[in-house]
């Protein structure tokens, strides 16, 4: 496999929109980098810049050492899965498979080998006469993987997908996608907008919004030391929660509620002494016991997890227990926070 380097890729259309900035990312040989954001961040738009499907307006593209920002598609030893699937109806999966390597000319054994052996690996050896519409989604998603694997490029691309399939296919899939990764030692980009798959998938994580990068990192980085709010807010379910704060007096002041900070905190805002920041506080990091009353208004239990919703005085709170909660609306429980984020208010940046 191959190393991908991208650097300073912009994109802007005919309309002067600029959809990517300065966009900078070194993918290592094997590594599997997951680009995530919500919809119109520029992910779809920067992997697609990566296959040649748009054009790069400025900056320069790497595959294995050489420069590819001019090559068309086909030059580029890229493969694509698309969300759709995009299989021929007519074909049999057999055909599907082997559709870009007779278009290569290659030696038919060489074709046969090379499908049988992504079948095998797909576990999808007793679908190659069918045709596509006799599959199942997942089936047929393991198809485009297959068209891809056949091929053997330098680097996988991944377009969302998992995003047609149901909650149960998709996490079948999910594991499928990681398993092949670790079988092929793969360099891939996979891009989606769902964080579960960018936690459970990634080497690193790139999160983007509006056309920027926000953090590359590892899934714990990116869920541990966000570097700003929206970072904060994109990666974790449920969201994390914010509060306005004061810094007074070695204490976190809002107006519902009055934290003392422990000397690590103190050091740390020692620099907004009478100022205002943001504290984030993820709905795991919320443990029954301590001085803050959160009144309930829903308690959902998810097995060895509950969820409890309610009002922090004017503010609302997400709390995740990890314990089996009965908490009836209207109901007072008493809280602590075992960790805190603080986030510059004005640049919304990690403190």
């Amino acid at each position: 496999m191959s190393e991908l380097k991208l650097q300073h890729l912009d994109k802007i259309y005919d309309n002067k929109v600029q959809a990517v900035y300065d966009f900078n990312l070194d993918v290592k040989d094997g590594e599997l980098i997951v680009l995530v954001g919500p919809s119109g961040c520029g992910k779809s738009t920067t992997l697609r810049m990566v296959a040649g499907l748009e054009d790069i307006s400025a900056g320069h593209l790497i595959i294995d050492g050489r420069d590819v920002t001019q090559m068309p598609p086909k030059d580029r030893d890229i493969a694509m899965v698309f969300q759709d699937y995009a299989l021929y109806a007519h074909m049999t999966i057999y055909e599907n498979m082997a559709f870009s390597l007779m278009l290569r000319k290659e030696d038919k054994n060489v074709i046969h080998q090379k499908v049988m052996a992504a079948a095998e690996i797909l576990d999808l050896t007793d679908q190659l006469n069918k045709k596509p519409n006799q599959l199942s989604g997942g089936q047929r998603q393991r198809v485009a993987m297959g068209r891809a694997i056949v091929r053997t490029p330098k680097v996988f691309l991944f377009d969302e997908p998992l995003s047609n399939l149901d909650a149960k296919l998709r996490g079948a899939t999910r594991r499928e996608i990681l398993l092949l990764h670790k079988r092929l030692k793969a360099t891939m980009l996979y891009v989606t907008h769902d964080q579960t798959e960018a936690l459970t998938l990634a080497d690193r994580i790139v999160c983007m919004s509006m056309g920027h990068v926000q953090q590359i990192g590892t899934p714990l980085e990116l869920y541990d030391t966000p570097a700003n709010i929206f970072v904060a807010s994109f990666i974790g379910l449920p969201p994390i929660n914010l509060f306005d704060v004061e810094i007074k007096d070695g204490r976190a002041v809002c107006s519902d509620f009055v934290l003392d900070l422990n000397d690590r905190e103190k050091e740390l805002l020692a620099g907004y002494k009478d100022k205002t920041v943001v504290l984030g506080v993820r709905p795991e990091d919320i443990v029954q016991g301590g001085n803050i009353p959160v009144k309930v208004f829903t308690n959902e239990n998810l097995g060895q997890t509950t969820l409890v919703s309610g009002n922090l005085g004017t503010h609302k709170i997400t709390c995740k227990f990890r314990e089996w909660c009965s908490y009836k609306t209207g109901d007072t429980v008493n809280v602590s926070f075992k960790k805190k984020h603080f986030f510059d208010k004005e640049t919304t940046n990690a403190i």
